[in-house]
Order: structure tokens, then sequence, then C-alpha cells
């Protein structure tokens, strides 16, 4: 696993080689790995936390970002390929929720190994979305006022034309990409699915239940206290439950096994 000094899709900010299972985790609109860097130390040894870079943020800032999911999907798994090599789990929120949810889909349309839990945060159900008109190509004014909506943007950076210049791109590019997503219907998948989502968060229970529908295995919901960006405010929330989830599947001592090519 690549160090988190390199630019690379994986920012792997406590490498352990000797770990029984990978977690992977990808970012919300606008988000970097940095999100998850403080995970590794609320895991026991047996997990690895492998935060996922997208380009322009971070070290890859100078990369352009993707607006169409399935070209993202695409490039990050032959990324992630060689780091499959042991069980491995996917945690999502948001934006990143769905970029789990397609990769799993096209790891099976592969015929390869899937992961061996899907943890999706903050994102109702795929196959329920309701069209809404686009943001990403609202005037700056308008696009700014957008934001301050989502809260999602520290009002300090809204507040700073500079920083806005360098933001505002990369929230465009983000906002493309999951706009114009399009679900595209396949058999649920047959693997333990586990939905989060905050209880003051426009995306209600009710829309996290529906991703019971995209899998035969295992399925819950689980409500937590704060907004959409709920599992920023307290960075310790999740990271128990997750290995909970994982410890439950027998991962702490799972062996090592080969990865279907």
């Amino acid at each position: 696993m690549t160090n988190a000094t390199n630019i690379s899709w994986l920012s792997c900010y406590k490498p352990n080689p000797a770990a029984t299972v990978r977690l992977f985790c990808f970012p919300y609109a606008g988000g970097s790995a940095l999100i998850y860097r403080d995970w590794a130390r609320n895991f026991p040894e047996w997990v690895e936390v492998c935060p996922v870079q997208l380009p322009g943020r971070g070290a890859r800032l100078r990369e352009k970002p993707f607006v169409r999911m399935d070209q993202l999907v695409k490039s990050l798994l032959s990324e992630m390929r060689p780091y499959l090599t042991k069980p491995f789990a996917f945690f999502g929120h948001s934006m990143g929720a769905v970029i789990a949810f397609e990769i799993t889909r096209l790891l099976r349309r592969e015929n390869a190994k899937l992961p061996v839990h899907l943890f999706i945060s903050g994102r109702g159900a795929a196959q329920r979305a309701v069209p809404k008109p686009p943001t990403y190509n609202l005037p700056d004014a308008e696009f700014k006022q957008e934001l301050q909506r989502l809260a999602g943007t520290p009002a300090e950076v809204l507040a700073h034309p500079e920083l806005m210049e360098v933001v505002m791109p990369l929230l465009r590019a983000d906002f493309e990409l999951i706009q114009t997503y399009n679900y595209n219907h396949e058999q649920p998948l047959n693997i333990p699915l586990t939905a989060f989502g905050g209880l003051e968060d426009e995306i209600s229970r009710e829309q996290l239940e529906g991703w019971r529908d995209e899998t035969t295995g295992p399925f819950s919901v689980r409500m937590f206290a704060g907004d959409h960006f709920y599992l920023t405010t307290n960075q310790q929330l999740l990271p128990p439950i997750l290995t909970r989830e994982l410890a439950a599947g027998g991962l702490g001592n799972e062996k090592p096994y080969s990865v279907a090519h």
C-alpha cells in the first residue's frame, strides 16, 4: 500500500500489511481522503483503512476530476485491483456511497470477488432517486447559494474569493458526477449491506430503507444524531460499529484467500 505522501488513488495513512481485511473509504462531493485520516486509530489491527483520493483534490489537485460515474468507477477499479487480494469492504458517504455501490456492481459483472460488506451512508437508494434540476451549471452566485444551503462547505471558505476559485471547479465537477448519474437496474447483490444516516438529514430513513432492494444478503439501517455530515462531527462514531459488523462475519480471524481473475 502506498503511503500518504504519494500521488495515488489510495491514501493509507497507517499501512498495515498484516491486516486480514481492507476497508476502502470513498468521500462525499468536494471531500478528500482526509475525511478518513483519523479512522485507522479507531479500528483494530486486523482492519487496514484505505481512504480513496479522487483526482482534483489533495495531492491530486492539478488533475482533472471525473464528471461521469461510469468512467470514474472503471478507472478507480483498475487502480484498486492490486489491493483486492484479501477480504475487503467498502464504505461511502453521499457521492461516495454511489461510487462504492457501482464499483461493487462492476466487480460482479467481471465475476470478481465482491466486498464482504457494503456500507452506505447519507445517500438514498439509487433506484428510488427522484430527478431534480441540476445545480452544477448554475451561475457562480446561485451555485454559491446552493453550497450555503447544503452546509457542507465551511463558511470561511465561502467567504474567501481566492479559496472559492480553487474549490468551486471541483465542487461543480463532483455535482455533475452525481447529478448526471443514471441508475441501471441489475439483479440484487448477495452481500451484507448496512445503510447509515443522520436524523436531521434531508435523506430520510425511508430513503435509506430502499437499499434493502439492492441485496439478498443481511440488511440493516442505523440512524444517528446529526445532519448530512454527521460522520465528520464525530470521527469516533462509526469505526466501532463497522468493526462489529465486520467481526460478525468472522473477519477478525479470516484467512487469506485467492481472488478470481
